[in-house]
């Protein structure tokens, strides 16, 4: 029986190099393959990209990867303190193989896949890379609402307020002036929940933190939508470092998508009485090539099991139709994944 623990978040200075590596990946927007596989078993990718046919521009980029992964055994690469996963990218850029490579200290699961792009899905649903989050950092004067995209801050506003902390002696009442204060605030927090608000236009989590009041002052002041998406963060201030910025935001990432797939198993869970869902991995290929699979759910351990070569097979057939595809890395689904070969689907339709 296999041994499960849940997956220890990945450091912030691996994590900003694949973010930076993955930056460059989007450069590419061409035929492209791309290979996943554990350190150490470089022999049997080799075996596999052998084994199976393509065109003969795509072959050509397979000889080069096959030599890719003869000089990685001998010299691996990682971003880590130790190398896990080799991710291997090749594409034909004006009539030449272009590679890239990348090593990382976390285990992702087996790809081998042909694509219009380079596949990254994987860095995203296991290691948290290029997610849009937006951090709003907030006192009842000053804000500071930046927009990252994965490690990089693409936007950024910054909104201050004059306002006085104590009331001076003669003039106006004590109390006058602490109802015109707090007003002020509450006007300073009506502008900085409308910036949030259009800087908001993909992110999936709003973080927001701040020394005193001011954050939950203002977290009144979002709507329904914003307060949906808002996480309130505990050591962030004005004066936090970049690189405990970007430990607050994989935290939060971790649990942000630990909750996406447990609300994933429980809609699937919801529609097998309603006959929307697969579990064989024969049907899941059947419904996979009639296009009736909205969401193949994988275990990141499937290429432990027998039914590995099948289960590549589906990820490209899924990759090429509208299918999304959710790695689970989640001890708690493995376990439920691996009693049902690894792959579980919810159906667009029934199929018969």
């Amino acid at each position: 029986m296999t041994s499960h623990t849940e997956p220890s978040e990945i450091s912030s200075s691996e994590w900003l190099s694949l973010n930076q590596f993955l930056q460059e990946l989007k450069e590419i927007n061409t035929q492209c393959i791309s290979v996943y596989y554990p350190y150490g078993k470089g022999q049997n990718t080799i075996q596999l990209l052998q084994e199976t046919n393509r065109s003969e521009s795509l072959k050509k980029i397979e000889i080069k990867i096959e030599k890719k992964i003869l000089e990685l055994k001998k010299n691996p690469v990682s971003v880590g303190k130790f190398t896990k996963t080799l991710c291997i990218f090749g594409w034909i850029k004006n009539g030449k193989i272009e590679i890239k490579v990348i090593g990382t200290s976390q285990k992702l699961p087996y790809i081998y896949m042909e694509n219009k792009k380079p596949y990254v899905k994987p860095f995203s649903d296991i290691l948290k890379t290029n997610y849009n989050v937006l951090l709003v950092t907030v006192d009842q004067k000053t804000a500071k609402i930046q927009k990252f995209q994965g490690s990089q801050i693409i936007q950024e506003s910054k909104l201050k307020i004059d306002l006085q902390g104590r009331h001076k002696k003669g003039g106006q009442s004590q109390g006058r002036f602490l109802r015109a204060r707090q007003t002020k605030i509450h006007v300073f927090f009506k502008k900085v929940a409308n910036k949030v608000r259009l800087m908001d236009v993909d992110s999936e989590l709003i973080l927001l933190g701040g020394n005193g009041p001011g954050k939950t002052e203002f977290y009144d002041e979002l709507n329904s939508q914003l307060i949906s998406k808002c996480r309130f963060v505990e050591g962030l201030s004005f004066t936090t470092s970049i690189n405990d910025i970007h430990k607050i935001i994989i935290h939060h990432l971790y649990e942000y998508r630990k909750k996406h797939m447990e609300e994933l198993i429980q809609k699937y869970e919801k529609l097998v009485k309603d006959g929307l869902t697969a579990k064989r991995n024969n049907v899941i290929y059947r419904a996979l090539e009639m296009s009736a699979v909205e969401t193949l759910i994988v275990s990141t351990n499937y290429h432990t099991h027998s039914q590995f070569k099948n289960i590549i097979k589906m990820l490209e057939i899924a990759k090429k139709t509208s299918c999304k595809i959710e790695f689970a890395v989640s001890s708690k689904i493995i376990k439920k994944l691996e009693i049902d070969d690894s792959v579980l689907a919810i159906l667009r339709y029934k199929i018969k």
